[in-house]
């Protein structure tokens, strides 16, 4: 049995982690937007569309493969990934204005 002081100290590391993953997704996510940031801007050089619904199906397809594997709910994954396509589109739209 754990007594409060080392209760605290196991959430201070918990936290301590928690805020290390924070800082990876944020980084990965600013590397993840300039990728598609270039994507946007040759679609737009070249007149391509802004969405590709299939590619869009694929990955759905590969993030609930890899959140599967991962133990994370796929639901989740899927919410996540909506949600990043639609800012993704979204700029791919200013970009062909």
């Amino acid at each position: 049995m754990h007594t409060a002081t080392d209760a605290t100290e196991l959430l201070k590391d918990h936290r301590d982690a928690i805020d290390r993953l924070d800082a990876i997704l944020v980084y990965t996510l600013a590397e993840r937007f300039k990728q598609t940031q270039a994507v946007g801007r040759l679609k737009a050089e070249h007149g391509l569309p802004p969405s590709d619904p299939d590619r869009e199906a694929r990955q759905m397809a590969r993030l609930h493969a890899l959140a599967t594997e991962a133990d994370l709910d796929p639901d989740l994954a899927k919410k996540f990934l909506t949600f990043i396509i639609s800012e993704v589109i979204r700029h791919h739209e200013k970009l062909q204005k």
